[in-house]
């Protein structure tokens, strides 16, 4: 994979950076929608591919990425397809923080140091070129206003970006709220985004250990100690533990 082109993740976290404050909206789950992007984006670089309600790994060549291909090697060692919301959903250590390093040796963001409380170091993020933070947003702009079906990566993140509750951000207070309403509609536009935009909110709301409805047939049960039953969080991408006395990152 190229460096021409932006990631999900990088796009969905400068979408979520406010270019004022430094900080990043919905940072409780916004680490659920990086996991789901990184997901996303290598399945449109044809290394994994839904199967049902589950993520397999089709073609395990690295993309040249090497965050995304930390996770298409923790996927491929788990050997069977596993899913989505039990990946999104287990543990990780400091995901947001990886891809705000990444964007700052990239020389998209700035770091600013400062203090919480007047005591606790904290760094915040400020863009250092807002034209490509404009760029992402006029895509969701135009797919919501137009109502023309867009890109599957434009309706990825759209779905990435309703899933963790960036639509109050972007779309604020009763004038967005049709806006908001648009932006949830697109998550249809994509099988893919769309599937992993709803495991990031069963996440969200402790659906994680049941199967969605629409996986399986009526009428069929999940076999005793089948999917019914919740997955060990395993093979999730870990990020380096920080340490205690790290910096704390401005929410």
């Amino acid at each position: 994979m190229g460096r021409s082109r932006r990631t999900l993740p990088e796009e969905l976290l400068l979408l979520a950076l406010d270019p004022t404050t430094g900080t990043t909206a919905q940072p409780q789950s916004l680490d659920l929608g990086l996991a789901g992007a990184q997901l996303v984006e290598l399945a449109l670089a044809g290394r994994i591919a839904p199967d049902g309600d589950r993520i397999a790994v089709v073609v395990p060549r690295p993309t040249g990425d090497p965050t995304l291909d930390c996770a298409l090697e923790l996927l491929r060692r788990r050997g069977a397809p596993v899913r989505a919301v039990h990946w999104i959903g287990g543990p990780r250590l400091g995901l947001r923080q990886t891809y705000l390093s990444h964007l700052e040796r990239c020389g998209m963001v700035h770091a600013v140091a400062g203090q919480m409380c007047g005591v606790l170091p904290t760094t915040r993020y400020q863009a250092t070129d807002t034209e490509i933070s404009r760029e992402i947003r006029a895509r969701l702009d135009s797919a919501i206003r137009t109502g023309v079906p867009p890109d599957p990566r434009t309706a990825a993140l759209a779905a990435l970006a309703h899933a963790v509750g960036l639509g109050k951000h972007l779309y604020p207070g009763n004038e967005g709220r049709s806006s908001r309403s648009r932006l949830r509609d697109l998550i249809r536009h994509d099988p893919m985004g769309g599937l992993v935009a709803h495991a990031v909110m069963d996440v969200q709301n402790g659906a994680a250990a049941q199967p969605r409805r629409s996986s399986a047939p009526a009428g069929r049960q999940a076999p005793a100690g089948g999917r019914g039953a919740p997955e060990p969080a395993r093979g999730v991408p870990a990020q380096p533990h920080r340490g205690s006395m790290a910096r704390a990152v401005a929410h």
